[in-house]
């Protein structure tokens, strides 16, 4: 980690990607010094984190239209399902590695994807539901969106969930935060008003976003356990590395990946 970091127990930094303009190019490491991070076009003061308990479900039907979404850590339905969860950014081709491993395992997860991924690659979210996999709202341009005031914030999420319908009709099953576990109270306020009822967060994070190589990766899976929603990413050759060996310890824990809507269902 790049320096002193302030955390809650068992949550991880805000992390921003590299690169997402770039059609073809990589996901990078979703964090930076903080000298290098660009300073967010409208700050707003910090607020505190927001987050429901682990039990929490699937509860679109007793919601308000427009009210707060509900944030979505893990299921505790005691069925033996995890879901993979991966970041949709970086190269198209190394997506369609991990999809490929995914497929070779039966295996299916959702992926969040960032607006400007499917803005240069349109085949991307095409290319997720063909192999029987779910697509969700990760922003339009992955910013450290917790600083955002509430304009620009629903902007953010409004501007992904149209091209989302626009590309499949839809606009995606849930809201995931960008560069954040956990989404704030704001977050859920404005995920709310552009129609989703819930933000689905993780209890596990594979960081494969450090690149810190397939063994790493792999071992930080093991954490996950039954109603247990991972993190993890498209964009990076590691990832693709590890999934094997990641899948086969799932099968052998008895843990099968799921969507997260069938998980949280």
């Amino acid at each position: 980690m790049e320096g002193p970091v302030s955390e809650q127990p068992n949550s991880v930094p805000r992390r921003r990607f590299i690169g997402l303009g770039l059609g073809a190019a990589a996901l990078a490491a979703c964090s930076a010094p903080p000298e290098t991070r660009p300073t967010p076009p409208v700050p707003t003061s910090a607020s505190s984190t927001t987050t429901l308990p682990p039990s929490s479900t699937l509860s679109s039907a007793a919601k308000p239209a427009g009210g707060p979404a509900t944030e979505l850590v893990r299921a505790a339905s005691g069925r033996p399902e995890v879901a993979l969860t991966f970041h949709g950014a970086g190269d198209v081709g190394i997506a369609r590695q991990v999809l490929a491993a995914l497929a070779q395992h039966n295996a299916h997860v959702t992926v969040l994807a960032v607006g400007t991924w499917l803005q240069d690659s349109p085949d991307a979210a095409r290319m997720v539901l063909d192999g029987g996999h779910e697509l969700g709202n990760h922003t339009w341009s992955h910013p450290n969106l917790s600083t955002y005031k509430p304009e620009p914030m629903l902007a953010e999420i409004e501007r992904c969930r149209d091209r989302l319908v626009q590309l499949t009709g839809s606009p995606g099953a849930f809201f995931r935060q960008s560069q954040g576990q956990h989404a704030n109270a704001e977050e859920l306020r404005e995920a709310g008003k552009a129609g989703y009822a819930n933000v689905l967060s993780y209890d596990i994070d594979s960081l494969d976003w450090r690149d810190p190589g397939a063994a790493a990766i792999r071992k930080a899976v093991t954490a996950a356990t039954a109603g247990s929603v991972v993190s993890m990413h498209l964009g990076h050759p590691g990832t693709v590395a590890a999934l094997p060996g990641i899948l086969t310890d799932l099968a052998n824990r008895g843990l099968t990946p799921v969507t997260a809507s069938k998980l949280m269902g």
